[in-house]
């Protein structure tokens, strides 16, 4: 018998009802897919799977992962489109045309009052390693691994202000309780 989940006040058996369910990935509104784009490939290595326009609606969305060397990914766009809505912590930046080109227009980062949304988060190999890389490439810092109570983890913003949560997995084994 595996592994079935943490007990906590609240938490329901799964059904077979919610079998084959799967979390495909989060989305961020970005002012600017220039600058996002390159910060999220640049500074964390991420790719673009697939871009899809709405002409009509005036946005467009753009799907990043952290594909792993052995991974294929279909080259017909169809293909491509169903196997990106098949994968796992994907991240979805939108883009609302005109945004750009608004000098004061920022969306909120949800940890403001009134706080909401938090933060995505990245494991990495090397928290030392990678923290000297956002330092290399001007990335903001919220939080270095060294600061606070709760060390080895890092807190960065991307270029829309939003957190990102940088951690080494096996350097939190011990945390919480």
């Amino acid at each position: 018998m595996g592994f079935k989940g943490e007990q906590h006040p609240g938490v329901q058996p799964s059904t077979d009802n919610t079998a084959g369910f799967c979390l495909n990935h989060t989305m961020l509104r970005i002012k600017n897919p220039d600058t996002a784009l390159a910060f999220y490939s640049r500074v964390f290595g991420m790719q673009l799977l697939r871009r899809l326009d709405f002409q009509e609606m005036q946005f467009s969305l753009y799907f990043l992962a952290n594909l792993q060397g052995d991974e294929e990914v279909p080259e017909d766009k169809e293909k491509r489109t169903v196997w990106t809505f098949k994968q796992r912590g994907l991240l979805e930046l939108t883009h609302n045309w005109g945004s750009e080109h608004q000098k004061e227009f920022s969306y909120h980062d949800g940890n403001a009052e009134p706080q909401g949304f938090g933060h995505i988060c990245f494991n990495v190999p090397n928290l030392e390693a990678a923290e000297k890389w956002f330092d290399e490439n001007n990335v903001s810092f919220i939080k270095r691994s060294d600061q606070g109570k709760m060390k080895n983890v890092i807190f960065v913003r991307d270029v829309d202000g939003y957190w990102i949560e940088v951690v080494q997995a096996d350097l939190l084994a011990k945390l919480g309780d």
